[in-house]
């Protein structure tokens, strides 16, 4: 019996030591943030260090990584670092260089009264002295060719005797206007200069809402002596708004880009971008209670300024277009004065002999009901519907007549010179 549990030890031992010489090391396994093959049964498959070393797998560590530094720990700072460059990080750094700051010297009439009792009226009877201001205002802009052509907002260059054009790196250049359009509140700016950044224009007849929308612009960055722009992101809040303005409001801000970027004093005139860096609009006005940005801004849609640099480059200047007639609204009053019906529309007053409203039939007390499809009931209403017709556009307006309604058809022409 003392033999048969001696022989039984013995061959335990024995295969003990077999198990201890022919089972191979276990390899060590390396875990990795990509997928990797289902393996058996539904298992996650496992890569040895050695198995993924002949497959060129394991990346080789990089130049001035710390010793002892894991290839977890590594892989984790490469995504880190991947994530902090965003879309909106590389429109900016895109489009940033382009953008620049304009600083300029305005001459403005100023009248003072000298009535003490601040009634037009009374003031007649008094003289007013007149004196010339110099008003240092501020804007940006952006570069769009490599000639040194600026676009920037009409009113930011308004009245304007001095222009400085500030680049992010520094350098600076005197501007001049080679062209301006009020309606469209526009401007051209001419600097000369060498290796000019250039912006890329996009297509705002594409744009998405809700896409993201980055302003960059210079606000305050001559008074901090900071050419650097800044940068404010939001998205496509709405487009195509047509937006109110008052008498003295010059422009007319139709089918406007509207975001939720931040657009502060300053940023006038500089680009509104897509996350591919590309200019979509020219950052214009905001709606405001306090002065400053609501999250309610609106932008000059590009292809108008893609429109503007066509009609420049093909006729060094932009047309201005001619109708040749004079309207006046129509009130109730001067409606059944007329022995008119209706009380709102605008009223033909004034037809220039020979011009494009002449050749088309329209006549003096014809009321326009409707203009291109849109109704009208106002002066700003008619303004709004010619707005962005250019030289060879044919508009619809529709008038009423002796009670009847007419359909005449108006070719656009470019103004006479007077």
């Amino acid at each position: 019996m003392k033999f048969i549990l001696a022989v039984a030890l013995a061959g335990l031992l024995g295969l003990a030591i077999a198990l201890i010489f022919f089972l191979p090391e276990e390899s060590p396994v390396i875990e990795t943030n990509q997928d990797l093959p289902d393996g058996p049964h539904g298992e996650i498959g496992a890569v040895s260090g050695q198995e993924a070393a002949q497959a060129g797998d394991m990346p080789d560590q990089e130049p001035g990584q710390a010793e002892g530094l894991s290839y977890q720990d590594a892989a984790g700072l490469d995504d880190t670092s991947r994530s902090r460059r965003t879309a909106i990080v590389v429109a900016a750094e895109k489009t940033g260089p382009a953008v620049v700051s304009i600083s300029v010297m305005q001459t403005r009439v100023v009248r003072s009264h000298r009535s003490p009792f601040r009634d037009p009226f009374f003031d007649q009877f008094f003289l007013h002295r007149r004196h010339v201001e110099q008003i240092p205002s501020l804007g940006s802009g952006a570069i769009i060719s490599s000639d040194g052509l600026v676009v920037t907002n009409e009113h930011v260059v308004r009245e304007a005797t001095e222009i400085k054009v500030t680049l992010t790196d520094g350098r600076q250049f005197d501007g001049e206007v080679v062209a301006s359009q009020r309606d469209y509140d526009l401007a051209l700016v001419k600097i000369e200069g060498d290796n000019l950044p250039v912006a890329e224009l996009g297509d705002s007849d594409r744009l998405i809402i809700g896409e993201w929308a980055i302003a960059i612009g210079n606000p305050f960055g001559y008074l901090l002596q900071d050419p650097h722009p800044s940068v404010t992101a939001g998205v496509i809040s709405a487009l195509h708004r047509s937006v109110l303005t008052s008498e003295e409001v010059v422009g007319v801000y139709k089918d406007m880009i509207q975001t939720d970027a931040a657009i502060n004093p300053g940023n006038s005139g500089g680009p509104l971008v897509n996350s591919a860096g590309q200019v979509i609009g020219i950052n214009t006005f905001i709606i405001s209670q306090s002065g400053g940005s609501m999250g309610i801004g609106f932008a000059i849609p590009v292809n108008r300024v893609k429109y503007v640099m066509e009609e420049v480059s093909t006729y060094g200047r932009i047309r201005e277009i001619w109708i040749g007639l004079g309207v006046q609204e129509l009130t109730p009053m001067l409606a059944r004065s007329i022995g008119l019906e209706i009380s709102r529309g605008v009223l033909i007053s004034q037809i220039d002999e020979g011009s494009p409203a002449d050749k088309a039939g329209l006549k003096r007390r014809d009321v326009i009901i409707k203009l291109d499809g849109q109704r009208v009931r106002n002066y700003d209403g008619a303004r709004r519907a010619i707005f962005g017709a250019r030289v060879g556009d044919v508009l619809e307006f529709e008038v009423l007549r002796d009670g009847n309604r007419h359909v005449m058809s108006v070719e656009v022409e470019e103004a006479p010179e007077e």
